[in-house]
């Protein structure tokens, strides 16, 4: 085998699917346990969005400090910030969810940097949409097994189980990642270099069209993603025969079905695609409104939205981060993506702060229902045949 699936690169994955393997964890549980603490929904969203909201502050910063010390040495020292985090959720309350969150965010600002801008870097043009899949599909592999695992765990009353998978999850990546090398090491470091130019460029949100389009497209289908994720686990409590774990198993099976399926299919000839596009963003559209009516229409909504919603979350992002490599100006498009992957982290932040306070104000039902009225305007907004939008 070679580019995308060469040993080097899947090395690489590996090292992903250890590194968030214990999200699909934490997902579960740390909802459910905040909310056995008395935390309202928005204090809820608040901790787990968090997470993302503290990566997306930080990806500035690990652009810099990746390129003046290389990506390796820095993820050796950013998994053990990791290590520590992870430890910190077993005994602790919701001030130190609160606290272990960003540690998380930091850690994974600088792990996602590297990683995804030296993978984009050492493939070919043809061979970008595989890797950027393959990135992603293995952050989410876990997610097939993890949340059944965490909803087995609760289920016990005994969180030492808790605290004996996140500490072996901590050994093992830690481990992992010392003996993990980077064959385009100093390459990478050289583009991320571009990081530190990132604020001046905030501009180009809203003046470069393409980065425009991506940006908001990524930002909302995230907000939809984020309630899904912090959510579920108490939505499916208030649903006959509804389980959480088994709905994330699905929509996390979904995702890395289709992400490999798909990998070839993804569009990597710098066009865009407005067909292509509307048609995922409705199938968001329709996943989230399955969801919401479920309530009512029973557990077989509940599963078929996360068949929906999985297989749109596969296809959002490699397409529009694929994209954006091509139409980019050279001299700045790794900052630029870099501005793109925030936009990804601030909207699954946003997902649990700002619909946590609708669902407190009205239902889970109601606020799955508003996602799939934002996801439905995005299908609006994904149609596109201006001609500077065909390169």
């Amino acid at each position: 085998m070679s580019g995308a699936l060469s040993w080097p690169f899947l090395r690489l994955y590996l090292l992903v699917l250890l590194y968030f393997s214990a999200n699909s964890i934490l997902n579960v549980i740390i909802p459910l346990q905040s909310g056995t603490l008395g935390a309202s929904n928005t204090t809820i969203g608040i901790i787990m969005g968090a997470y993302l909201f503290t990566t997306m502050f930080f990806r500035p910063w690990a652009g810099q400090i990746i390129q003046k010390h290389g990506p390796i040495k820095v993820l050796r020292i950013i998994l053990m910030i990791n290590g520590v985090a992870l430890i910190l959720y077993t005994f602790t309350g919701l001030g130190g969810y609160l606290a272990a969150r960003m540690l998380q965010g930091v850690s994974t600002a600088f792990f996602s940097m590297a990683l995804q801008i030296g993978i984009i870097d050492a493939l070919p043009e043809k061979d970008r949409s595989q890797g950027i899949s393959l990135y992603s599909l293995f952050s989410y592999i876990p997610g097939i097994i993890g949340p059944m695992l965490a909803l087995g765990i609760w289920q016990t009353d005994d969180m030492s189980y808790f605290t004996f998978v996140m500490i072996a999850i901590a050994a093992s990546t830690i481990l992992f990642g010392y003996s993990a090398k980077m064959d385009n090491d100093q390459s990478a470091a050289n583009h991320i270099k571009q990081g530190e130019n990132i604020f001046k460029s905030f501009n180009q949100l809203v003046k470069n069209p393409f980065l425009f389009k991506c940006s908001v497209l990524m930002l909302v289908a995230s907000i939809i993603f984020g309630a899904v994720t912090t959510f579920i686990p108490l939505y499916a409590v208030q649903l006959e025969d509804g389980n959480a774990g088994i709905y994330l198993m699905i929509m996390a099976a979904t995702v890395v079905f289709a992400r490999f399926t798909l990998r070839k299919k993804i569009p990597s000839d710098g066009k865009w695609h407005s067909t292509f596009m509307m048609g995922t963003m409705f199938l968001l559209a329709i996943g989230t409104q399955c969801v919401s009516f479920s309530i009512t229409g029973g557990v077989a909504f509940f599963y078929l939205g996360a068949i929906f919603i999985g297989i749109a979350q596969a296809i959002i992002y490699p397409t529009l981060t694929t994209y954006l490599t091509f139409v980019l100006p050279q001299t700045n498009r790794n900052v630029l993506i870099g501005l793109f992957i925030a936009m990804a982290d601030l909207g699954v932040s946003l997902g649990g702060v700002i619909m946590g306070p609708v669902a407190d104000l009205f239902s889970y039902s109601s606020m799955y229902m508003v996602c799939s009225v934002l996801g439905a305007a995005m299908v609006l907004f994904a149609h596109d045949r201006r001609n500077h939008f065909i390169r």
